[in-house]
């Protein structure tokens, strides 16, 4: 199984409109951001996502995911996915999927003149079925970093970095991403992204994806997620997410 939908997950956060609404970065995009949850407070998504290629579709949902901040500057994250993996022309497969943990650490927080930088890297660990379709057949590692910077109601986000993958059919591979975001109004937020994965199974190509989409805040701690996108080059891939978030805390 090409390992495209464990692409789409990473984690969030991003910072609270003054007496609004929170707005996010990570998820609903392939860009992740720098920014942890902060110390004692909880994020929780329940999500869906869809990544169709050459008439094959990786389905991810249900699946959780959840976000602690479990110390100054860094965050514990894992996620619990159910797939479906339907090759072109054959019977598709459900199951539980391969675990993602990672741990967020920020380095560099923002100030007027600089960004913040973040190192979040994850395993992906082989708890799905390689013969299946559902998982990797090996543990495998992404390892990037993140940098941030926000202007007012402008927020834009990207980086860089390299998974390690030494499963049968697979290799190592890097991937990047940058990200634009407006917040609208307190409730709603827009944003687009340019993500390029380059190849990690032997004998594919890389792509570039252009993925558009954003967060409807119901309240401060419950928003809507969505996205929804396609490749601009390399090989052909239509993506889409959608995911409800919650987020909770105690005062650190």
């Amino acid at each position: 199984m090409r390992p495209v939908l464990r692409r789409l997950l990473p984690a969030v956060p991003l910072i609270a409109l003054l007496n609004t609404a929170k707005v996010h970065a990570g998820p609903p995009f392939y860009t992740d951001d720098p920014e942890p949850v902060d110390y004692r407070h909880n994020e929780f998504y329940v999500f869906s996502t869809l990544d169709r290629s050459y008439g094959s579709d990786a389905i991810q949902g249900p699946a959780i995911e959840y976000n602690r901040g479990i110390a100054r500057n860094t965050q514990f994250h894992v996620v619990l996915p159910f797939s479906y993996f339907s090759p072109a022309g054959a019977a598709g497969a459900f199951g539980f999927g391969d675990v993602e943990v990672g741990i967020k650490y920020r380095f560099i927080e923002e100030s007027c003149d600089r960004p913040q930088i973040g190192f979040f890297p994850m395993a992906e660990i082989a708890t799905g079925s390689a013969a299946r379709g559902l998982g990797n057949g090996h543990t495998w590692y992404r390892l990037p970093l993140w940098i941030q910077k926000s202007w007012g109601p402008w927020t834009s986000y990207g980086g860089a970095g390299i998974d390690i993958n030494h499963a049968p059919g697979m290799r190592d591979s890097t991937f990047g991403g940058l990200l634009i975001q407006r917040d609208l109004s307190p409730r709603l937020t827009l944003g687009g992204e340019l993500f390029r994965q380059n190849a990690q199974v032997m004998g594919a190509r890389g792509y570039t994806l252009l993925n558009l989409g954003g967060y409807y805040n119901f309240t401060r701690d419950f928003s809507l997620l969505f996205s929804g996108g396609r490749s601009a080059t390399g090989e052909r891939h239509t993506v889409a997410y959608l995911g409800l978030y919650w987020t909770w805390g105690s005062p650190g």
